[in-house]
């Protein structure tokens, strides 16, 4: 006599993008073959916040890699390819070499500021994720504009803590993307320096390759239908930002957010991407083995 095991769901933590929600809407995961469910990440903010002792908002010391390195509780899941690339290499899951994305953001300031030339962020306090992509960016981004010690971070926590706290300055700089982005844009914000970066996809859990290409086909498809019709989805945005911001934004003037791009993720990415990660200070890296991308991602 047989016995049929149930094979567990392909959970997916979705990333501030449309394409998630528009493949749900069209049945593109369950036509691919997907038995999926949407996942929720770990509360960064509380599994790291700390309270401010100078009069600024809390830090949250804890971010993206931090929550790789404890542990994703999902088949995928996105974050920049910064993070990614270090867990990866550090046996923390995998990286998807097929396919990532591309998130339009930069650093914002009020429209009353001061700042105006990306030099004017010198000694400024910008809000940033600790070990998330905001935090990589940022420091990618003022690189050959100003000197490191001119850089100056403080860590709050994810988008939408930043968002709440720019718009209500408490910081005098932010970096932002995605749909957190649109919003201080249609408050009058100010974009000093873009800071696009890439978003990679981190393969953990009970996943096979062929679940991630079923999953990655069907937001190929949702991103055809969102290019070709726009106006049909940008409602989604409205699920990625909590309710207390619905008021101040009209989503039908957003842009299109982060945009998956079916293209490899070279060894040449991987290994200059790592490089760039260990002599920035960010986190204590161990020189590459010779054998780390063909351990750390599925080519």
């Amino acid at each position: 006599m047989s016995v049929e095991v149930a094979m567990a769901k392909f959970r997916i933590v979705p990333h501030n993008r449309l394409q998630e929600w528009v493949a749900e809407e069209k049945g593109y995961f369950s036509e691919e073959g997907l038995d999926y469910e949407f996942v929720h990440d770990v509360d960064f903010r509380a599994a790291g916040a700390q309270a401010a002792v100078d009069g600024g908002p809390d830090q949250v010391l804890y971010g993206a890699f931090d929550s790789m390195r404890q542990g994703r509780q999902c088949e995928v899941s996105g974050a920049c390819h910064w993070a990614i690339n270090a867990a990866a290499a550090g046996d923390h899951g995998r990286m998807w070499g097929k396919a990532y994305a591309v998130a339009p953001g930069g650093i914002y300031v009020p429209p009353e500021s001061k700042v105006k030339r990306a030099e004017d962020l010198a000694g400024v306090e910008i809000g940033v994720g600790l070990r998330s992509g905001s935090h990589f960016a940022t420091v990618q981004a003022l690189e050959g504009i100003l000197a490191p010690d001119q850089v100056r971070l403080r860590f709050v926590g994810i988008p939408h803590d930043r968002l709440r706290l720019l718009l209500d300055r408490q910081l005098p700089a932010a970096n932002l993307f995605g749909p957190s982005s649109y919003v201080v844009e249609q408050q009058g914000f100010r974009k000093v320096v873009d800071s696009t970066f890439i978003v990679a996809m981190l393969v953990t859990g009970d996943a096979t390759p062929q679940d991630v290409e079923r999953y990655v086909r069907a937001l190929e498809r949702a991103l055809r239908d969102i290019d070709l019709e726009p106006h049909l989805y940008k409602h989604y945005y409205l699920r990625e930002l909590p309710p207390e911001f619905h008021p101040l934004v009209d989503v039908r003037t957003f842009g299109l957010g982060e945009r998956i791009v079916v293209e490899p993720y070279t060894r040449d990415a991987f290994e200059s991407t790592y490089r760039w990660v260990a002599n920035s200070g960010i986190l204590p890296l161990e020189p590459l083995a010779e054998k780390t991308y063909q351990e750390a991602v599925l080519a």
